[in-house]
Protein backbone atom coordinates (compact mmCIF):
# COMPACT_ATOMS: atom_id res chain seq x y z
CA UNK A 1 0.00 0.00 0.00
CA UNK A 2 1.41 3.39 -0.97
CA UNK A 3 2.23 5.96 1.64
CA UNK A 4 -0.47 8.63 1.46
CA UNK A 5 0.83 11.00 4.14
CA UNK A 6 0.29 14.57 2.98
CA UNK A 7 3.50 16.35 1.98
CA UNK A 8 3.97 19.86 3.30
CA UNK A 9 6.10 21.01 0.37
CA UNK A 10 6.92 19.71 -3.09
CA UNK A 11 10.01 20.93 -4.89
CA UNK A 12 10.28 21.02 -8.68
CA UNK A 13 13.74 20.85 -10.34
CA UNK A 14 13.89 24.60 -11.03
CA UNK A 15 12.96 25.29 -7.40
CA UNK A 16 15.60 22.84 -6.19
CA UNK A 17 18.27 24.61 -8.25
CA UNK A 18 17.20 27.98 -6.88
CA UNK A 19 17.39 26.71 -3.29
CA UNK A 20 20.81 25.18 -3.95
CA UNK A 21 22.17 28.41 -5.43
CA UNK A 22 20.80 30.54 -2.59
CA UNK A 23 22.26 28.19 0.04
CA UNK A 24 25.64 28.06 -1.69
CA UNK A 25 25.67 31.84 -2.05
CA UNK A 26 24.98 32.33 1.66
CA UNK A 27 27.66 29.79 2.58
CA UNK A 28 30.24 31.40 0.27
CA UNK A 29 29.37 34.93 1.46
CA UNK A 30 29.90 33.78 5.06
CA UNK A 31 33.19 32.18 3.99
CA UNK A 32 34.29 35.46 2.42
CA UNK A 33 33.54 37.34 5.65
CA UNK A 34 35.44 34.82 7.75
CA UNK A 35 38.34 34.83 5.27
CA UNK A 36 38.56 38.63 5.53
CA UNK A 37 38.58 38.37 9.33
CA UNK A 38 41.33 35.71 9.31
CA UNK A 39 43.33 37.70 6.78
CA UNK A 40 43.10 40.84 8.98
CA UNK A 41 43.95 39.01 12.20
CA UNK A 42 47.01 37.31 10.69
CA UNK A 43 48.17 40.59 9.18
CA UNK A 44 47.69 42.25 12.57
CA UNK A 45 49.67 39.48 14.28
CA UNK A 46 52.56 39.88 11.85
CA UNK A 47 52.54 43.66 12.26
CA UNK A 48 52.60 43.33 16.07
CA UNK A 49 55.48 40.84 15.82
CA UNK A 50 57.39 43.27 13.58
CA UNK A 51 56.93 46.15 16.02
CA UNK A 52 58.00 44.00 18.98
CA UNK A 53 61.18 43.10 17.10
CA UNK A 54 61.83 46.82 16.72
CA UNK A 55 61.68 47.21 20.52
CA UNK A 56 58.09 48.28 21.17
CA UNK A 57 56.35 46.80 24.24
CA UNK A 58 53.63 44.30 23.37
CA UNK A 59 50.72 46.51 24.50
CA UNK A 60 52.12 49.51 22.65
CA UNK A 61 52.75 47.40 19.54
CA UNK A 62 49.19 46.12 19.51
CA UNK A 63 47.78 49.64 19.83
CA UNK A 64 49.98 50.99 17.04
CA UNK A 65 49.24 48.06 14.77
CA UNK A 66 45.47 48.44 15.14
CA UNK A 67 45.73 52.19 14.55
CA UNK A 68 47.97 52.18 11.49
CA UNK A 69 47.42 48.79 9.89
CA UNK A 70 45.79 49.46 6.53
CA UNK A 71 44.44 46.38 4.78
CA UNK A 72 43.37 47.17 1.23
CA UNK A 73 40.98 44.53 0.00
CA UNK A 74 41.03 44.21 -3.82
CA UNK A 75 37.61 44.68 -5.39
CA UNK A 76 37.64 41.24 -6.97
CA UNK A 77 37.82 39.61 -3.54
CA UNK A 78 34.16 40.51 -3.04
CA UNK A 79 33.34 38.54 -6.20
CA UNK A 80 34.62 35.29 -4.69
CA UNK A 81 31.10 34.08 -3.70
CA UNK A 82 29.97 34.37 -7.35
CA UNK A 83 33.17 32.67 -8.54
CA UNK A 84 32.48 29.89 -6.04
CA UNK A 85 29.04 29.34 -7.57
CA UNK A 86 30.64 29.02 -11.00
CA UNK A 87 33.12 26.47 -9.66
CA UNK A 88 30.19 24.42 -8.35
CA UNK A 89 28.19 24.66 -11.59
CA UNK A 90 28.58 20.92 -12.18
CA UNK A 91 26.63 20.13 -9.00
CA UNK A 92 23.42 22.08 -9.65
CA UNK A 93 21.71 19.28 -11.55
CA UNK A 94 19.15 17.99 -8.99
CA UNK A 95 20.10 14.30 -9.30
CA UNK A 96 23.79 15.13 -8.78
CA UNK A 97 23.02 17.45 -5.87
CA UNK A 98 21.06 14.70 -4.12
CA UNK A 99 23.94 12.22 -4.39
CA UNK A 100 26.57 12.23 -1.63
CA UNK A 101 29.22 10.82 -3.96
CA UNK A 102 28.71 13.45 -6.66
CA UNK A 103 28.37 16.23 -4.09
CA UNK A 104 31.65 15.32 -2.40
CA UNK A 105 33.39 15.09 -5.77
CA UNK A 106 32.07 18.50 -6.84
CA UNK A 107 33.08 20.21 -3.60
CA UNK A 108 36.51 18.56 -3.75
CA UNK A 109 37.16 19.68 -7.34
CA UNK A 110 35.94 23.28 -6.89
CA UNK A 111 38.73 24.50 -4.55
CA UNK A 112 41.36 22.71 -6.64
CA UNK A 113 40.21 24.49 -9.80
CA UNK A 114 40.04 27.77 -7.85
CA UNK A 115 43.53 27.29 -6.48
CA UNK A 116 44.92 26.53 -9.95
CA UNK A 117 43.25 29.65 -11.36
CA UNK A 118 44.58 31.80 -8.53
CA UNK A 119 48.08 30.33 -8.94
CA UNK A 120 47.98 31.27 -12.62
CA UNK A 121 47.08 34.86 -11.73
CA UNK A 122 49.73 34.98 -9.00
CA UNK A 123 52.36 33.92 -11.53
CA UNK A 124 51.79 37.14 -13.46
CA UNK A 125 51.10 39.43 -10.49
CA UNK A 126 53.08 38.85 -7.31
CA UNK A 127 51.90 41.95 -5.43
CA UNK A 128 50.69 40.53 -2.07
CA UNK A 129 48.38 43.50 -1.57
CA UNK A 130 46.47 42.83 -4.79
CA UNK A 131 46.51 39.04 -4.53
CA UNK A 132 45.99 38.10 -0.87
CA UNK A 133 47.15 34.50 -0.67
CA UNK A 134 46.00 34.04 2.93
CA UNK A 135 42.55 35.43 2.18
CA UNK A 136 42.02 33.29 -0.91
CA UNK A 137 43.30 30.15 0.79
CA UNK A 138 41.10 30.74 3.83
CA UNK A 139 38.09 31.38 1.59
CA UNK A 140 38.53 28.13 -0.36
CA UNK A 141 38.86 26.06 2.82
CA UNK A 142 35.99 27.71 4.70
CA UNK A 143 33.71 27.78 1.63
CA UNK A 144 34.30 24.05 1.13
CA UNK A 145 33.39 23.27 4.75
CA UNK A 146 30.31 25.51 4.89
CA UNK A 147 29.07 24.31 1.50
CA UNK A 148 29.49 20.70 2.58
CA UNK A 149 27.44 21.37 5.73
CA UNK A 150 24.72 23.11 3.71
CA UNK A 151 24.62 20.34 1.10
CA UNK A 152 24.29 17.73 3.87
CA UNK A 153 21.21 19.60 5.10
CA UNK A 154 19.87 19.84 1.55
CA UNK A 155 20.34 16.12 0.87
CA UNK A 156 18.50 15.30 4.06
CA UNK A 157 15.61 17.54 3.00
CA UNK A 158 15.62 16.34 -0.60
CA UNK A 159 15.53 12.67 0.29
CA UNK A 160 12.70 13.15 2.79
CA UNK A 161 9.68 11.49 1.18
CA UNK A 162 7.32 13.99 2.77
CA UNK A 163 8.87 16.79 0.68
CA UNK A 164 8.91 15.06 -2.71
CA UNK A 165 6.39 15.15 -5.53
CA UNK A 166 3.98 12.21 -5.75
CA UNK A 167 3.43 11.16 -9.34
CA UNK A 168 1.02 8.94 -11.29
CA UNK A 169 1.71 7.87 -14.87
CA UNK A 170 -1.31 7.87 -17.19
CA UNK A 171 -0.63 5.03 -19.60
CA UNK A 172 1.02 1.71 -18.79
CA UNK A 173 2.31 1.12 -22.30
CA UNK A 174 5.77 1.47 -23.82
CA UNK A 175 6.13 5.17 -22.99
CA UNK A 176 5.04 4.69 -19.37
CA UNK A 177 7.33 1.69 -18.99
CA UNK A 178 10.27 3.76 -20.27
CA UNK A 179 9.71 6.27 -17.47
CA UNK A 180 9.53 3.48 -14.90
CA UNK A 181 12.77 1.97 -16.23
CA UNK A 182 14.55 5.31 -15.92
CA UNK A 183 13.09 5.94 -12.47
CA UNK A 184 14.49 2.65 -11.16
CA UNK A 185 17.99 3.66 -12.29
CA UNK A 186 17.97 7.02 -10.50
CA UNK A 187 19.48 7.07 -7.04
CA UNK A 188 18.23 8.92 -5.10
CA UNK A 189 14.86 9.11 -6.88
CA UNK A 190 13.73 12.61 -7.95
CA UNK A 191 10.14 12.03 -6.80
CA UNK A 192 7.82 9.29 -5.52
CA UNK A 193 6.35 7.24 -8.36
CA UNK A 194 3.10 5.76 -7.08
CA UNK A 195 2.00 3.66 -10.06
CA UNK A 196 0.06 3.69 -13.34
CA UNK A 197 -3.43 4.55 -14.55
CA UNK A 198 -4.61 2.72 -17.67
CA UNK A 199 -8.00 2.14 -19.35
CA UNK A 200 -7.05 -1.37 -20.50
CA UNK A 201 -8.98 -3.62 -18.08
CA UNK A 202 -6.50 -6.44 -18.68
CA UNK A 203 -3.72 -4.40 -17.07
CA UNK A 204 -5.58 -3.63 -13.82
CA UNK A 205 -3.75 -5.01 -10.79
CA UNK A 206 -0.67 -5.93 -12.81
CA UNK A 207 2.73 -4.41 -12.05
CA UNK A 208 5.77 -3.24 -13.97
CA UNK A 209 9.08 -2.59 -12.20
CA UNK A 210 7.14 -2.93 -8.96
CA UNK A 211 4.57 -0.25 -9.84
CA UNK A 212 0.96 -1.39 -10.10
CA UNK A 213 -1.82 -0.24 -12.41
CA UNK A 214 -4.04 1.39 -9.77
CA UNK A 215 -7.16 2.02 -11.82
CA UNK A 216 -8.68 3.59 -14.93
CA UNK A 217 -9.11 7.25 -15.85
CA UNK A 218 -12.82 7.01 -14.86
CA UNK A 219 -11.69 6.92 -11.22
CA UNK A 220 -8.65 9.16 -11.69
CA UNK A 221 -9.88 11.89 -9.35
CA UNK A 222 -10.64 9.35 -6.61
CA UNK A 223 -7.21 7.74 -7.04
CA UNK A 224 -5.52 11.14 -6.87
CA UNK A 225 -7.29 11.92 -3.61
CA UNK A 226 -6.60 8.49 -2.13
CA UNK A 227 -2.86 8.55 -2.87
CA UNK A 228 -2.40 12.30 -2.35
CA UNK A 229 -1.02 12.74 -5.87
CA UNK A 230 0.68 16.03 -6.75
CA UNK A 231 1.49 15.40 -10.44
CA UNK A 232 0.33 13.21 -13.28
CA UNK A 233 2.40 12.35 -16.36
CA UNK A 234 0.54 11.66 -19.60
CA UNK A 235 2.32 8.78 -21.37
CA UNK A 236 -0.30 7.79 -23.95
CA UNK A 237 0.90 6.92 -27.45
CA UNK A 238 -1.48 7.61 -30.30
CA UNK A 239 -4.96 9.09 -30.14
CA UNK A 240 -6.47 9.92 -26.75
CA UNK A 241 -10.15 9.31 -25.98
CA UNK A 242 -12.29 12.39 -25.44
CA UNK A 243 -13.35 11.22 -21.98
CA UNK A 244 -9.75 10.65 -20.95
CA UNK A 245 -8.75 14.08 -22.22
CA UNK A 246 -11.58 15.74 -20.27
CA UNK A 247 -10.66 13.88 -17.09
CA UNK A 248 -7.08 15.08 -17.37
CA UNK A 249 -8.34 18.65 -17.82
CA UNK A 250 -10.47 18.21 -14.69
CA UNK A 251 -7.45 17.12 -12.67
CA UNK A 252 -5.46 20.11 -13.88
CA UNK A 253 -8.28 22.46 -12.88
CA UNK A 254 -8.21 20.92 -9.41
CA UNK A 255 -4.58 21.99 -8.96
CA UNK A 256 -2.75 18.84 -10.10
CA UNK A 257 0.34 19.42 -12.23
CA UNK A 258 0.02 17.75 -15.65
CA UNK A 259 3.17 16.92 -17.63
CA UNK A 260 3.66 15.17 -20.98
CA UNK A 261 5.88 12.11 -21.08
CA UNK A 262 8.65 13.68 -23.26
CA UNK A 263 8.94 16.62 -20.86
CA UNK A 264 9.23 14.33 -17.82
CA UNK A 265 11.75 12.20 -19.72
CA UNK A 266 13.84 15.32 -20.35
CA UNK A 267 13.59 16.32 -16.69
CA UNK A 268 14.75 12.91 -15.49
CA UNK A 269 17.54 12.32 -18.00
CA UNK A 270 18.48 15.68 -19.59
CA UNK A 271 17.86 13.89 -22.89
CA UNK A 272 15.15 13.90 -25.55
CA UNK A 273 13.22 10.59 -26.00
CA UNK A 274 13.75 9.95 -29.72
CA UNK A 275 11.87 6.63 -29.61
CA UNK A 276 8.70 8.29 -28.27
CA UNK A 277 8.46 11.38 -30.46
CA UNK A 278 5.95 12.12 -33.19
CA UNK A 279 7.03 12.72 -36.78
CA UNK A 280 6.55 16.52 -36.61
CA UNK A 281 8.53 16.89 -33.39
CA UNK A 282 11.48 18.64 -35.07
CA UNK A 283 9.16 21.25 -36.60
CA UNK A 284 7.33 21.89 -33.32
CA UNK A 285 10.47 21.92 -31.17
CA UNK A 286 13.00 23.74 -33.32
CA UNK A 287 10.77 25.95 -35.47
CA UNK A 288 7.62 26.75 -33.50
CA UNK A 289 8.99 26.63 -29.94
CA UNK A 290 12.75 27.21 -30.03
CA UNK A 291 14.04 30.30 -31.76
CA UNK A 292 17.26 31.42 -30.12
CA UNK A 293 17.69 35.17 -30.02
CA UNK A 294 20.12 37.15 -32.10
CA UNK A 295 21.81 38.24 -28.88
CA UNK A 296 22.47 34.59 -28.01
CA UNK A 297 24.04 33.97 -31.42
CA UNK A 298 26.14 37.14 -31.10
CA UNK A 299 27.47 36.38 -27.63
CA UNK A 300 28.02 32.72 -28.51
CA UNK A 301 30.14 33.79 -31.47
CA UNK A 302 32.09 36.22 -29.27
CA UNK A 303 32.69 33.39 -26.79
CA UNK A 304 33.89 31.20 -29.67
CA UNK A 305 36.30 33.90 -30.92
CA UNK A 306 37.79 34.47 -27.46
CA UNK A 307 37.93 30.75 -26.66
CA UNK A 308 39.30 29.91 -30.10
CA UNK A 309 42.04 32.52 -29.78
CA UNK A 310 43.09 31.37 -26.31
CA UNK A 311 42.99 27.73 -27.40
CA UNK A 312 45.07 28.50 -30.48
CA UNK A 313 47.70 30.12 -28.27
CA UNK A 314 47.75 27.00 -26.07
CA UNK A 315 48.12 24.91 -29.24
CA UNK A 316 51.21 26.88 -30.26
CA UNK A 317 52.75 26.51 -26.78
CA UNK A 318 52.23 22.75 -26.39
CA UNK A 319 52.90 21.75 -30.00
CA UNK A 320 56.67 21.07 -29.64
CA UNK A 321 56.20 18.76 -26.61
CA UNK A 322 53.20 16.87 -28.00
CA UNK A 323 54.76 16.53 -31.46
CA UNK A 324 57.95 15.10 -29.97
CA UNK A 325 56.03 12.57 -27.83
CA UNK A 326 53.95 11.35 -30.78
CA UNK A 327 56.97 11.12 -33.10
CA UNK A 328 59.08 9.18 -30.58
CA UNK A 329 56.37 6.58 -29.94
CA UNK A 330 54.78 6.02 -33.34
CA UNK A 331 56.51 8.27 -35.85
CA UNK A 332 54.87 10.68 -38.26
CA UNK A 333 52.48 12.28 -39.07
CA UNK A 334 51.80 14.38 -35.99
CA UNK A 335 48.29 15.32 -37.06
CA UNK A 336 45.47 13.49 -38.70
CA UNK A 337 42.56 15.05 -40.52
CA UNK A 338 39.12 13.92 -41.58
CA UNK A 339 36.09 15.27 -43.34
CA UNK A 340 33.18 16.02 -41.01
CA UNK A 341 29.67 17.39 -41.43
CA UNK A 342 28.99 20.85 -40.05
CA UNK A 343 25.87 22.96 -39.69
CA UNK A 344 23.38 22.27 -42.45
CA UNK A 345 25.37 19.26 -43.66
CA UNK A 346 28.27 21.37 -44.95
CA UNK A 347 31.50 19.37 -45.21
CA UNK A 348 34.63 20.71 -43.52
CA UNK A 349 37.93 19.24 -42.38
CA UNK A 350 39.07 18.84 -38.78
CA UNK A 351 42.61 18.42 -37.49
CA UNK A 352 43.68 16.62 -34.33
CA UNK A 353 46.88 15.41 -32.75
CA UNK A 354 47.18 11.79 -33.91
CA UNK A 355 46.23 9.46 -31.06
CA UNK A 356 46.00 6.17 -33.02
CA UNK A 357 48.52 4.08 -34.88
CA UNK A 358 48.98 4.76 -38.58
CA UNK A 359 46.44 3.07 -40.88
CA UNK A 360 43.98 2.54 -38.03
CA UNK A 361 41.29 1.97 -40.68
CA UNK A 362 43.33 -0.02 -43.15
CA UNK A 363 40.21 -1.61 -44.64
CA UNK A 364 38.82 1.83 -45.44
CA UNK A 365 35.69 1.30 -43.33
CA UNK A 366 34.69 4.15 -41.01
CA UNK A 367 34.65 2.96 -37.40
CA UNK A 368 33.74 5.11 -34.37
CA UNK A 369 36.25 5.12 -31.52
CA UNK A 370 35.57 2.69 -28.67
CA UNK A 371 36.50 2.61 -25.01
CA UNK A 372 39.92 0.92 -24.58
CA UNK A 373 40.29 1.04 -28.36
CA UNK A 374 43.33 -1.10 -29.34
CA UNK A 375 44.14 1.35 -32.13
CA UNK A 376 45.04 4.06 -29.57
CA UNK A 377 48.72 4.54 -28.67
CA UNK A 378 49.95 5.10 -25.12
CA UNK A 379 50.65 8.75 -25.83
CA UNK A 380 47.29 8.95 -27.61
CA UNK A 381 45.52 7.53 -24.57
CA UNK A 382 46.94 10.36 -22.44
CA UNK A 383 46.05 12.93 -25.08
CA UNK A 384 42.46 11.67 -25.18
CA UNK A 385 42.00 11.56 -21.41
CA UNK A 386 43.23 15.15 -21.08
CA UNK A 387 41.48 16.25 -24.32
CA UNK A 388 44.83 17.57 -25.60
CA UNK A 389 44.26 15.75 -28.89
CA UNK A 390 41.37 18.18 -29.55
CA UNK A 391 43.46 21.36 -29.10
CA UNK A 392 44.22 21.88 -32.85
CA UNK A 393 40.47 22.24 -33.41
CA UNK A 394 40.53 25.60 -31.61
CA UNK A 395 41.70 27.03 -34.91
CA UNK A 396 38.44 25.86 -36.50
CA UNK A 397 36.49 27.39 -33.60
CA UNK A 398 38.23 30.72 -34.18
CA UNK A 399 37.53 30.69 -37.93
CA UNK A 400 33.86 29.78 -37.38
CA UNK A 401 33.69 26.26 -38.83
CA UNK A 402 33.00 24.93 -35.33
CA UNK A 403 31.84 26.24 -31.97
CA UNK A 404 33.18 25.70 -28.47
CA UNK A 405 29.91 23.95 -27.57
CA UNK A 406 27.72 21.81 -29.80
CA UNK A 407 27.14 18.24 -31.01
CA UNK A 408 30.23 16.28 -31.95
CA UNK A 409 31.20 16.70 -35.61
CA UNK A 410 30.58 13.34 -37.27
CA UNK A 411 31.89 11.78 -40.47
CA UNK A 412 29.59 11.93 -43.54
CA UNK A 413 29.55 8.17 -44.05
CA UNK A 414 28.57 7.55 -40.41
CA UNK A 415 25.81 10.19 -40.58
CA UNK A 416 24.44 8.49 -43.71
CA UNK A 417 24.43 5.17 -41.86
CA UNK A 418 22.90 6.45 -38.60
CA UNK A 419 20.11 8.50 -40.15
CA UNK A 420 18.68 5.32 -41.70
CA UNK A 421 18.45 3.63 -38.30
CA UNK A 422 17.85 6.41 -35.76
CA UNK A 423 14.89 8.83 -35.92
CA UNK A 424 15.74 12.55 -36.17
CA UNK A 425 19.49 11.90 -36.44
CA UNK A 426 20.10 14.70 -38.95
CA UNK A 427 18.45 17.19 -36.57
CA UNK A 428 21.83 17.47 -34.83
CA UNK A 429 23.05 19.33 -37.94
CA UNK A 430 20.79 22.28 -37.10
CA UNK A 431 23.67 23.88 -35.15
CA UNK A 432 27.44 24.10 -35.52
CA UNK A 433 29.38 21.11 -34.22
CA UNK A 434 31.27 21.73 -31.01
CA UNK A 435 34.66 21.05 -29.51
CA UNK A 436 32.75 19.88 -26.47
CA UNK A 437 29.05 19.38 -25.86
CA UNK A 438 26.21 18.11 -23.69
CA UNK A 439 26.56 14.57 -25.06
CA UNK A 440 30.34 14.54 -24.70
CA UNK A 441 30.30 15.43 -20.99
CA UNK A 442 27.39 13.11 -20.12
CA UNK A 443 28.07 9.99 -22.19
CA UNK A 444 31.07 7.93 -23.16
CA UNK A 445 32.15 6.13 -26.27
CA UNK A 446 29.41 4.51 -28.33
CA UNK A 447 29.80 1.26 -30.22
CA UNK A 448 26.19 0.28 -30.96
CA UNK A 449 23.19 1.88 -32.63
CA UNK A 450 21.35 1.93 -29.30
CA UNK A 451 24.20 3.84 -27.62
CA UNK A 452 24.40 6.22 -30.58
CA UNK A 453 20.68 6.91 -30.15
CA UNK A 454 21.23 7.77 -26.48
CA UNK A 455 24.00 10.18 -27.42
CA UNK A 456 21.68 11.74 -29.99
CA UNK A 457 19.12 12.28 -27.23
CA UNK A 458 21.68 14.38 -25.37
CA UNK A 459 22.51 16.36 -28.52
CA UNK A 460 18.86 17.13 -29.25
CA UNK A 461 18.30 18.15 -25.63
CA UNK A 462 21.14 20.66 -25.99
CA UNK A 463 19.79 22.03 -29.27
CA UNK A 464 16.34 22.45 -27.74
CA UNK A 465 17.48 24.06 -24.48
CA UNK A 466 20.70 25.84 -25.45
CA UNK A 467 21.47 29.11 -23.69
CA UNK A 468 24.64 31.01 -22.84
CA UNK A 469 24.35 29.75 -19.28
CA UNK A 470 24.17 26.15 -20.52
CA UNK A 471 27.14 26.71 -22.85
CA UNK A 472 29.19 28.15 -20.01
CA UNK A 473 28.16 25.25 -17.78
CA UNK A 474 29.37 22.75 -20.39
CA UNK A 475 32.70 24.56 -20.80
CA UNK A 476 33.30 24.54 -17.03
CA UNK A 477 32.39 20.86 -16.75
CA UNK A 478 34.77 20.10 -19.61
CA UNK A 479 37.57 21.88 -17.73
CA UNK A 480 36.78 19.67 -14.74
CA UNK A 481 36.96 16.60 -16.99
CA UNK A 482 40.39 17.69 -18.24
CA UNK A 483 41.68 18.23 -14.70
CA UNK A 484 40.38 14.83 -13.59
CA UNK A 485 41.78 13.20 -16.75
CA UNK A 486 38.49 11.42 -17.39
CA UNK A 487 38.13 12.46 -21.02
CA UNK A 488 37.05 9.97 -23.64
Amino acid sequence: MADISKPSLRLRPSEQRTILIIGDLIASAAAMGLALYIWYELSLYREVARLIERGFPKVRAEALAEKFLDIKTPYWFYLLPLIWLLLLVDSYEPHAAASWRKTLRGIAVAPIVGLLGYSLLFTFNQDPNSLPRIGVGAFLVIASILTLVWRAIYIRIYTSSGLMRRILIIGAGKAGHSLADIYRKLNPPPFLLLGFIDDDIRKLGKSYQGFAVLGTTKKLLETIEEYNVSDIVVAINGEMKGETFQTILDTQESGIEVTRMPIMYEEMTQRVPVEHLESDWVIRSFVDQVRVSGMYELFKRLMDIIGGLLGSLIFVLIFPIVALAIALESGFPIFYSQERLGKGGRIFRIYKFRSMYQNAEADGEAKPAEENDPRVTRVGNFLRKTRIDEVPQFVGVFTGEMSLVGPRAERPELVAQFQKQIPFYRARLLVKPGLTGWAQINYGYVSTIKETAVKLEYDLYYIKHRTLNMDFNIVLRTIGTVLRRTGR
